[in-house]
């Protein structure tokens, strides 16, 4: 059941750092704080991967995952898991394709809200609200660029994405998705055509369905 509630109105500027949200919502007693957000919304290939992170201390560097090279990633992620309550989900090419990517993304925020070993007092989501949640929550537009704590699992999400996708790239090298983890690119695009589709590949997608036009399905099965 949503719990339609938001602290007393505060306002919150963005341009008063990344823990503004955090210290809000704070001063009102609603700790601890879990930001959520995904990677691979976008993508034609590989799973959904969904995070969700409570920050037990302050980490310095902390932004979008988007606009952080992949060494900076990959340094905050392990300064994220050492010092974070966290809860991923991983939902499968298949699973969106039978579900609908919305649905899933929205069902992939709660599942990982419940993977965290304490319980929220608030939840901060990126983007757009999600009914369900077991605490009261906010969407927050651009939230991994504004809240820490969906800066944090912005970053665990596409880490622990990216990585998934290196090992695809090595079942399935004719596709390069160690290079553009699945997202639509002209080498991609080109190489739906030349191969079909692989099972890891989301044949909902128009994308996808255009090169299963060029190829006959499963053409691309190692």
């Amino acid at each position: 059941m949503t719990v339609a509630f938001r602290p007393r109105p505060s306002v919150v500027r963005r341009d008063s750092g990344l823990y503004a949200y955090e210290r809000a919502l704070a001063r009102r007693g609603l700790t601890p704080i879990a930001g959520v957000d995904e990677a691979g919304r976008g993508a034609c290939a590989g799973p959904l991967v969904v995070a969700a992170v409570i920050l037990r201390r302050q980490i310095d560097g902390l932004g979008d995952s988007k606009l952080l090279s992949p060494a900076v990633r990959e340094r905050l992620y392990d300064q994220i898991l050492r010092v974070s309550h966290i809860g991923i989900v991983i939902i499968s090419p298949g699973e969106i394709d039978a579900k609908g990517l919305h649905k899933c993304n929205v069902s992939g925020m709660r599942r990982a809200v419940a993977q965290l070993p304490c319980d929220p007092e608030y939840i901060l989501t990126d983007g757009f609200p999600v009914p369900g949640l077991p605490a009261p929550s906010l969407a927050v537009w651009k939230g991994d660029q504004v809240a820490a704590c969906v800066a944090a699992a912005s970053i665990v999400a596409k880490v622990t994405r990216d990585r998934l996708m290196v090992t695809l790239d090595e079942r399935y090298p004719q596709y390069g998705f160690a290079e553009h983890k699945g997202y639509v690119t002209p080498g991609h695009r080109l190489a739906l055509e030349t191969h079909g589709p692989c099972p890891d590949h989301r044949y909902s997608f128009v994308t996808v369905a255009r090169g299963m036009g060029e190829n006959e399905m499963g053409a691309g099965v190692a």
